[in-house]
């Protein structure tokens, strides 16, 4: 893809600004930001004594786990309906 076709957007994560860079719409890339966000203020709500760096890894390892879930759902349905077109 070409430079003019990404998205540079600013958003604050946990009172941090970043710029987000991506081909994705600045909608999306926002509420990705806001997603991230309000994971790390519950976590942070359960464990203030975190440090900002075992927050974020908290953070990444609770979104993978969900990954992972989301991911395994799909494929189940994914086995139902390739069993239903047999």
């Amino acid at each position: 893809m070409s430079e003019q076709q990404k998205t540079r957007i600013s958003v604050d994560i946990y009172g941090q600004n970043y710029t987000m860079v991506g081909t994705e719409a600045s909608g999306h890339m926002r509420l990705v930001a806001s997603m991230v966000d309000d994971k790390m203020r519950e976590i942070h709500s359960h464990n203030s004594q975190l440090d900002i760096a075992k927050l974020a890894v908290l953070t990444a390892v609770n979104a993978v786990n969900d990954y992972i879930k989301v991911k395994e759902q799909l494929e189940l349905l994914e086995e139902e309906v390739k069993k239903l077109k047999d």
